[in-house]
């Protein structure tokens, strides 16, 4: 196993590689957004074509979950260095994760906290001193899961590939070493 994989049972957490399947990715983005699209929620994971998946990931570090070889979850993360858009994102201690999703049939079954603890880590060997991301406001269960998980609301955005106003989440990586 290579040093940057990390493993639990038959799920494999490691960084995208460039024989990894884009359509694959994207198809999984799409699956798992479709309750938030269901709900009238235009995040551009919900629609976007392979060609946006692709330069989306270009944007930092994009970590696949894998089950028997399948794409199964997936998360981007971006360093300080590349994180900005809002003014919480423009601080230079602040690092991000964005394109974040698990497999319908695995959600609620702890793959989503190993995505996101990983990126948790990422952040803090990055050097910031936050990690931040962005939800809709009103999916209110997103929102309360990443309060339980110890982020908390800094302020709002809009971005103009979305129809909602976005909240903008973080937490200081002191709480996340934790």
């Amino acid at each position: 196993m290579q040093t940057n994989e990390v493993s639990d049972g038959p799920t494999v957490i490691r960084p995208l590689l460039p024989t990894d399947s884009i359509a694959d990715l994207t198809d999984l983005l799409h699956r798992a957004y479709r309750r938030l699209a269901d709900m009238g929620l235009r995040y551009m994971a919900t629609h976007q074509s392979e060609e946006v998946t692709r330069e989306r990931i270009a944007q930092g570090t994009c970590l696949v979950a894998l089950q028997d070889g399948r794409i199964c979850g997936t998360i981007l993360f971006r360093n300080p260095q590349q994180t900005s858009g809002c003014r919480w994102y423009d601080r230079q201690e602040v690092a991000s994760l964005a394109q974040f999703a698990v497999d319908p049939d695995l959600q609620a079954q702890g793959l989503g906290l190993r995505l996101l603890r990983q990126v948790e880590v990422m952040a803090l060997r990055a050097g910031a001193g936050e990690i931040a991301l962005d939800t809709a406001e009103p999916a209110t269960h997103l929102v309360a899961w990443y309060t339980r998980l110890g982020y908390r609301f800094v302020e709002h955005a809009r971005w103009s590939h979305t129809n909602y106003r976005s909240v903008i989440l973080s937490k200081a990586l002191s709480d996340a070493a934790a």
